[in-house]
């Protein structure tokens, strides 16, 4: 496991650990080589399915965002968490997403946003968790 350009594994900044039942959407080659979700021991989905603990979705247009969120509230423990990545504005990558983004569609379905994290060169990723007075309701 490399530590990318902050010096921390990659796995470490987004709380990924040994056993955790997680799911990828997008993710791109070069983030799965320093996240290596075989080395770390996570049980990694094809799928997302009900009973995940994480999610991280990369994502450039936000009808997409929307969709795998929606779907995701339904599917993660009350406990989980959801990274969702957009391309940096440097990276020259068309996206109509950024962090306000983010907020703007996330709050409203009672998730809450609680860290921020530079995947790497080209993805930020803001992690999403479900609000604390929902997670019972659920």
């Amino acid at each position: 496991m490399t530590a990318g350009y902050s010096g921390t594994p990659l796995a470490t900044k987004l709380g990924y650990k040994r056993g955790m039942r997680l799911w990828f959407c997008g993710m791109p080659d070069s983030v799965r080589a320093e996240i290596d979700p075989d080395g770390i021991g996570v049980e990694e989905y094809d799928v997302a399915t009900a009973g995940l603990q994480a999610a991280h979705i990369f994502v450039t247009a936000r009808a997409e965002m929307e969709r795998e969120l929606t779907a995701l509230r339904l599917l993660i423990e009350p406990a989980a968490m959801i990274w969702v990545s957009w391309p940096k504005q440097a990276a020259k990558v068309a996206t109509d997403i950024t962090e306000d983004v983010v907020r703007a569609v996330a709050l409203p379905m009672g998730f809450v946003d609680v860290k921020v994290c530079a995947v790497d060169a080209v993805w930020s990723a803001l992690k999403l968790v479900i609000r604390k007075e929902l997670r019972a309701a659920q």
